[in-house]
């Protein structure tokens, strides 16, 4: 049996952690927009949020690689600010992981932006409270089981990507080598006891993360 890699662990929630993060970040503002938006091309972005889901991870890795590459249009410039490329490193996997991940968090968050009555809404700002007001004190607290799906399916979703982050970062130990990886690698060479360990943790860790959602919303929903 090969010895349990814990820096692979460490750096898939490192990775889960900051994509979620900032999933929460961009997801807000393209939620908002795609549910409240009253442009008859929003369903363009809806579309294209949406297409890593239907993607073979392979294809979307493909075109991240062409486009996070030294010479490709993110790479080089990334590559001229920083002197380091991002594919086959942390960063690279990042953003291949916000991609990965959109959809689990724009899907959440635009259903719960259209389930706001917009009654509560046209009521705050008639009072005089500006948009950003509106929008952190009347529209997301009406929408929490939106937001905490949206972040939960976001970092189930991350922890257990593994064609994307293969194609993107490789499998460098330390810095791109994520627990996915890590039991290919085990499966790869005839260890299935390692592999069984690392598959049972992120079991562990997806079932323990969607039984508190379901948990969590079923008491909001009393």
């Amino acid at each position: 049996m090969s010895q349990i890699d814990l820096t692979a662990f460490f750096l898939t929630l490192k990775l889960a952690f900051i994509t979620t993060f900032l999933l929460y970040l961009a997801g807000i503002p393209i939620s908002y927009y795609i549910a409240y938006s009253k442009s008859k091309f929003a369903f363009l972005l809806e579309a294209l949020c949406s297409l890593p889901l239907v993607l073979p991870p392979t294809v979307l890795g493909f075109y991240l690689l062409l486009l996070l590459s030294k010479e490709g249009p993110i790479g080089s410039v990334w590559y001229k600010l920083f002197d380091r490329q991002l594919v086959f490193h942390f960063e690279g996997i990042v953003v291949s992981s916000f991609i990965y991940s959109l959809p689990m968090m724009v899907h959440p968050l635009s259903a719960g932006f259209r389930s706001v009555p917009k009654s509560l809404i046209e009521a705050s700002l008639s009072l005089g409270k500006g948009p950003v007001y509106t929008l952190l004190r009347v529209v997301l607290p009406n929408m929490k089981a939106s937001l905490l799906t949206g972040g939960v399916l976001s970092f189930a979703h991350t922890m257990g990507e593994f064609g994307v982050v293969l194609m993107v970062g490789g499998n460098i130990e330390g810095e791109t080598r994520v627990v996915s990886i890590a039991i290919y690698d085990a499966v790869e060479k005839i260890d299935y006891t390692t592999a069984h360990v690392y598959s049972a943790l992120l079991l562990l860790l997806a079932f323990l993360s969607l039984a508190m959602l379901y948990a969590i919303n079923r008491r909001w929903s009393f």
